[in-house]
């Protein structure tokens, strides 16, 4: 859910869906969401009790850095960009930094650092790994496409500070998952 609300985000900053980029922010959330819980799988008990204690507090800093630096960038002025009904709001060097390798690659590990300690609960059962893992990355996939699709759908029809939405929310995704590891210790 924490792709599928990351990707909403994007789609909503676009206003525009770009299946370039959507396939491309989905396939980095996939595979990492079906990868984080293999290598916590792998990495056993003992290294997954570690990175557990401290998991949480990566996800939010890391989510945290990523959303105060878009509501940052966004409120501060574009000279050369206009708002008007015949106009795209986003240009295409936003858009390209928007959707870099950088700027994914690290939303993908933000929104699936919590994922390690899920593999856990497979090390009773390595019989079934492969398949649920696979099961994640598809299904983060296609939930990462869909919220993109539904964000540029969304976003041509409401002129809203969508990057401060987007920066909003990747900021409540993190105290969540912090909230969330904090309350169950």
């Amino acid at each position: 859910m924490d792709c599928f609300a990351v990707s909403i985000a994007k789609g909503m900053a676009v206003r525009k869906f770009y299946p370039k980029y959507a396939l491309r922010t989905a396939f980095l959330f996939g595979l990492f969401q079906g990868f984080m819980p293999l290598i916590g799988y792998l990495a056993g008990i003992s290294f997954a009790k570690t990175i557990a204690i401290i998991d949480h507090w990566i996800a939010f800093v890391l989510l945290g850095f990523i959303g105060a630096k878009m509501i940052i960038e966004s409120v501060r002025e574009k000279p050369d960009m206009t708002c008007n009904e015949n106009q795209e709001n986003t240009s295409n060097q936003d858009i390209t930094t928007l959707f870099s390798w950088k700027t994914l690659f690290s939303l993908a590990i933000a929104t699936s650092i919590d994922a390690l300690a899920t593999g856990l609960i497979f090390v009773p059962t390595p019989e079934w790994t492969v398949i649920a893992f696979c099961i994640i990355g598809i299904v983060s996939f296609l939930f990462s496409m869909f919220g993109m699709w539904i964000g540029a759908t969304f976003g041509k029809r409401f002129r809203l500070n969508v990057e401060v939405i987007g920066g909003i929310i990747l900021i409540l995704i993190g105290t969540k998952i912090l909230i969330e590891h904090l309350l169950c210790n």
